[in-house]
This record gives C-alpha cells, structure tokens and sequence, in this order.
C-alpha cells in the first residue's frame, strides 16, 4: 500500500481529467488555435490576463521556453496575490478596476485576448473580456462552466462574453479531494489543467505555422544550443509591444 494514498488518488484524477480534454473541449481548442494562427500570420499579440491565481496563467506563457514570442502577459499588483492576496480579492471585484489596466496594452482587431478565470463571474475579467470585444480582438476564455453557473446568480459571466470557451472541468470550488472527517476539500485543479489547455492551444499553431513554411516565433530553453540568438531575434521584434520584455 502506498504511503502516500491522497496524494496518488489525486494525481490519478487529475490525469485522468486531463485526458478528457481533448473530448471536452475539441472544437473549443481548433478554434482557438485558428484564432492564435491567424493573429501570428497577421503579426498581431496574443494578450493573456487573469486575476489572483489565475494571474500565474499569463507569466506561464511569458518568455517561456518550448513558448510563443507572441504572448503578452498583461500583470497589475492591486489584482495579483504577491502583495496583498486579500486586497487581490476585493479589487478583482471592483467594478472599473481594470479600464486603468488595460490601457497600458494596445488590444486590437489583429489580437487575441485569453481571460483566465476559474469562477468566471468577478467584475475585473468579464469587463477585461468586454473591453477586449469592443476593440476587435478575438476573447478566449478558460473557465469552469459548472463553477461559474453555480456563482453567477444572475451575473454575466466570461464564459458568456468570449467567442471561445475552454472548459477546464473543475467542479465549484476548484478543489476535488474529501478531507475525511470534515466538509472540507483540497487539491486544486483549475491551474494544472488551465495551463495544459493554453499549452495545447499554443503548440497547436505553433506547429501549423511552422509546417506551412511560416516560421512559428518559439523561445528555446536558455541552455539549449543556438538559443541565445534565436531569443535575442524574437525579444527584440517583441520588446517593443511587451512592456515585460
């Protein structure tokens, strides 16, 4: 018997859910890829923002290797958990707090927008994903669509705004272990599975552009060979559209 039965079980779910992603979620992932390549080929940016934990989304895909260039992460202290996770939480609830943030991101019709928000209802990233339709650009969102029915008591959620919705599956309240003995629940899972799904996205047209003889703009690990020449290329074509770069 293994020492360590919750941690087995959880990572047995988890796997297990992500291999049901691409059931779940397969024209939502063909279309989302369309909508990346489309915004590579046009030489647009694809804009990732979220609130609180799922802030981590935007810098996981930033200067990343194995990553699009293309990628821009869009980061504001008050809405991140680094220096205030409890102040975090009222701001991403603040209706107007993210107009002041966005403005700082040129968001255009040659872009896409990807809103990561697990309970899909707080003020800041439906009014991101709102604010990213009116300038043109193409909204994807990664939620949970039985958590944020559940939270929406009448709201509007992302999901309802985006043009393309990807389900990461998580039930309401993110966690799916039991704690024996209590109501509680741990083992998150919105971060693991969210991540996989923008990676699958990303690889995706990263692949189709470069079969087309397009050249896809991919970081390469710092330590692989040739890497700083090719991540020199793309920081310098990128840098002057990412304030991160």
């Amino acid at each position: 018997m293994t020492k360590t039965p919750t941690a087995a079980a959880y990572l047995t779910e988890l796997a297990e859910r992500t291999a049901r992603l691409m059931e779940l979620n397969g024209d939502a992932i063909a279309a989302a890829a369309d909508a990346v390549e489309r915004t590579a080929r046009a030489d647009g940016l694809v804009y990732i923002f979220g609130t609180g934990h799922s802030h981590t989304m935007a810098e996981e895909a930033h200067y990343r290797a194995g990553g699009l260039a293309l990628t821009v992460p869009i980061l504001s202290t008050p809405l991140m958990v680094h220096e205030g996770a409890v102040a975090s939480t009222a701001f991403e609830r603040m209706p107007g707090m993210v107009a002041p943030v966005l403005r700082r991101y040129p968001i255009g019709p040659s872009d896409v927008l990807i809103i990561v928000s697990n309970s899909g209802v707080n003020a800041a990233t439906v009014e991101a994903a709102e604010a990213g339709k009116a300038k043109g650009a193409t909204v994807i969102a990664i939620t949970s669509q039985d958590y944020s029915r559940q939270a929406a008591r009448g709201r509007t959620r992302v999901a309802d705004v985006a043009d393309i919705v990807l389900d990461n599956g998580a039930p309401p309240g993110d966690a799916i272990m039991s704690v024996p003995g209590s109501q509680l629940r741990v083992g998150p899972i919105s971060t693991s599975i969210g991540a996989a799904l923008m990676n699958a996205v990303f690889a995706e047209a990263a692949v189709r552009l470069q079969s087309s003889g397009a050249a896809a703009p991919i970081y390469l690990s710092a330590n692989m060979p040739g890497a700083a020449e090719v991540n020199e290329g793309l920081v310098a074509r990128y840098r002057p559209r990412n304030p991160h770069l």
